[in-house]
């Protein structure tokens, strides 16, 4: 296993954005599972997985598929009461850092769960503010 995907198995339901962010390419694009856009670099991106981290509960992984760059991590989780399943899909750049990282998850409830949590999380949190101006 490569081990930047090794380190990541151990540091993401930390839910600590400094630890994520070593991993993280510094233009990484990120696909979050709750609606269809990207996160583009490096401090979004671990701020996103960072609270990520403190929303999902009772987390680990349950199959790590891949080599070389691509890798594909299933996932179980609970977000609040409710159980859920998911993949991380990630592609690794040549500098052996996250240069991709999308999320499938299943079901559906659990999925609006997260968005919810994960809005109410964004809204407190003013790195957010700089980060979309920066987006324009």
């Amino acid at each position: 296993m490569h081990e930047t995907i090794a380190r990541m198995m151990e540091v993401v339901a930390k839910g600590d954005d400094t630890l994520i962010a070593g991993l993280l390419a510094e233009d990484v694009r990120f696909q979050p599972p709750t609606y269809w856009a990207t996160w583009t670099g490096r401090a979004p991106v671990a701020a996103v997985l960072g609270h990520v981290g403190k929303v999902f509960t009772e987390f680990r992984y349950r199959r790590v598929m891949g080599e070389g760059k691509d890798w594909a991590l299933e996932f179980q989780c609970k977000v609040g009461e409710l159980d859920a399943v998911g993949v991380d899909l990630i592609t690794l750049d040549d500098a052996g850092l996250i240069e991709t990282f999308e999320v499938v998850m299943r079901p559906l409830k659990s999925i609006a769960a997260l968005r919810e949590a994960m809005n109410a999380r964004v809204q407190t949190d003013p790195r957010f503010l700089e980060f979309r101006k920066a987006l324009g």
